[in-house]
């Protein structure tokens, strides 16, 4: 199904900007009086596809080398409601998205690197690199669930 880094960011870009929309929602339930639960259950969605947002972004910008800024942007376009869109569909036309995912090291001297090394094992474990991906988003989902909501 993600035969490239660019499939699997575009799923989670509309994935983020989908869970905007459900919080909004549940936030205009709350505010003419239904029930708090609806920004429970909308916030906490929205929480973890926004953790699984930002980890898919920095997974991306690993494996297509981006320079800090775009990978800054790209994990900061999350914070705006709706912004994951525009920001995937520049980082598709200027190219940041080209390519396949890379599973074996080339004359690129930058193959050598130990991330690059990293990156390239766990992409040929799949299911492994999924797993902890997985692991690492819910163990940070539940420490953000312990500290509280923003603004408490």
């Amino acid at each position: 199904m993600f035969r490239t880094p660019a499939s699997l960011y575009r799923v989670l870009a509309i994935a983020e900007a989908c869970s905007w929309t459900l919080l909004i929602a549940a936030l205009i339930i709350r505010a003419v009086g239904g029930p708090a639960l609806a920004v429970s259950i909308g916030g906490g969605i929205h929480g973890f596809v926004f953790l699984s947002y930002g980890a898919t972004a920095i997974l991306v910008a690993v494996h297509n080398r981006w320079h800090l800024g775009t990978a800054a942007l790209a994990v900061a376009s999350a914070v705006i409601p709706y912004a994951t869109i525009p920001v995937e569909m520049w980082l598709r036309r200027s190219g940041r998205l080209d390519g396949r995912w890379r599973l074996e090291a080339t004359d690129d001297p930058r193959d050598h690197r130990r991330i690059d090394r990293l990156l390239r094992w766990f992409l040929r474990h799949a299911t492994l690199l999924i797993a902890v991906l997985v692991a690492a988003i819910v163990a940070l989902y539940v420490v953000l669930l312990i500290v509280g909501p923003p603004g408490r």
